[in-house]
């Protein structure tokens, strides 16, 4: 057996003893919210125990609790603490319905005590229940766009909060996701030849993403496919070539786009220096994916996001349609002056008489257009039909 078969039959081995301690329930952690006030009161004894029953995955047993502290008590100190406790149960019980029932109890408590320090804690695991659900960049993207939503409003709403700064490294790893979506799309396009679908895609992509890992190489595709679509789109090849040097120069593509530049005689940007500490920065503090990631990766269900970004300020402002460049718009439509005209067709048999246009091959020209004779002669036959109408109704 090799080096790399031994990894695997380990990895699997740590695996399947992993899923077999936490399906049993031997592990027992400790929970995140307790009251660390020493006293006897009722309210505070129930809720010690269900602290406990949480702690012991008897979240049923801990709920039942927690209803009784909250419909019993109902002026007690211990009742903010008591819902998020609730929360918490249906959080750490998992599953698509623990998971929602925890968002919705989360959302409550954020809107019953706004002010607590918890709420911020609540708003993070609101943004951890979507990561938790995050399909690969390939599959749906519903939950990723929910994370980022929901992370974003842990930035707008808890700026100041101890949890603001992993929310936004969250944030970047949601965005490194969802552009990598993005990426695959636009570069299929491009491989297929859809240049307009291409090039509109990837600058979505990097005006929306630019701290992406690959957002040099959607330049390079978006000028690509820029180049390959007319004249009329140089200024915009000429513009993704000179953001690879400008916005990306440590990039692979730089030279390249160096190059480009200056065969297409247009002038060369300098590069940001802005732009260089941070290249420099996450080439240092970059993530690199291990052994067990290399050899599962494809049993994991959600995405890797070893790839983002470790530094600059994520996209705060949710995506919208794009138009592609290949599409007028209203003022080149409004400066259109060309004419074009209709007329209707004077014979009312022409679609029986004429042949199909559509069954014409391609190369053999135009359908034949009836000529003044045949206009006489159709004028005449109707006009004997009508007569003989007539005629039959005297």
């Amino acid at each position: 057996m090799n080096l790399s078969a031994q990894w695997m039959a380990r990895g699997a081995a740590l695996l399947l003893a992993a899923t077999l301690v936490s399906s049993c329930g031997f592990r027992r952690v400790k929970y995140e919210n307790p009251i660390t006030k020493d006293t006897q009161q009722p309210d505070k004894v129930l809720y010690d125990k269900a602290v406990r029953d949480i702690e012991k995955n008897r979240f049923e047993v801990a709920r039942i609790t927690l209803n009784t502290l909250i419909n019993t008590y109902d002026t007690s100190e211990f009742l903010a603490k008591a819902k998020l406790a609730i929360a918490d149960s249906w959080y750490r019980e998992g599953g698509s319905n623990g998971l929602a029932q925890a968002e919705a109890e989360y959302k409550d408590f954020i809107l019953f005590y706004p002010t607590l320090e918890e709420a911020a804690e609540s708003q993070e695991k609101i943004c951890m229940i979507h990561v938790k659900q995050m399909e690969k960049p390939d599959r749906d993207p519903l939950h990723a766009l929910r994370a980022e939503h929901e992370c974003r409003q842990l930035l707008i709403q808890f700026p100041n909060s101890k949890f603001a700064p992993i929310a936004e490294q969250r944030l970047r790893e949601i965005q490194e996701v969802l552009a990598e979506g993005d990426f695959r799309v636009g570069n299929f396009y491009h491989t297929k030849g859809s240049h307009p679908a291409s090039a509109n895609r990837l600058n979505a992509l990097v005006d929306q993403y630019p701290l992406y890992s690959h957002a040099d190489q959607s330049l390079w595709l978006q000028a690509d496919s820029y180049s390959r679509m007319g004249d009329r789109f140089k200024q915009k090849t000429v513009d993704s070539y000179a953001r690879i040097v400008r916005e990306y120069p440590l990039s692979p593509y730089a030279e390249d786009a160096r190059k480009k530049l200056k065969e297409m005689e247009a002038p060369i940007p300098e590069a940001d220096p802005v732009a260089v500490a941070r290249m420099k920065y996450e080439q240092e503090n970059r993530d690199k994916p291990g052994i067990a990631s290399k050899a599962f990766g494809f049993m994991k269900r959600g995405p890797d996001t070893y790839a983002a970004a470790k530094s600059g300020s994520p996209t705060m402002t949710p995506s919208r349609p794009t138009i592609p460049a290949s599409v007028p718009t209203p003022e080149q439509i409004a400066a259109f002056s060309g004419e074009v005209t209709a007329t209707t067709v004077q014979d009312p048999t022409a679609l029986e008489k004429n042949p199909d246009a559509r069954q014409i091959q391609p190369g053999t020209g135009p359908a034949p257009q009836p000529g003044p004779a045949t206009n006489s002669q159709n004028s005449s036959s109707s006009k004997k039909n009508k007569k003989e109408k007539k005629e039959k109704k005297k």
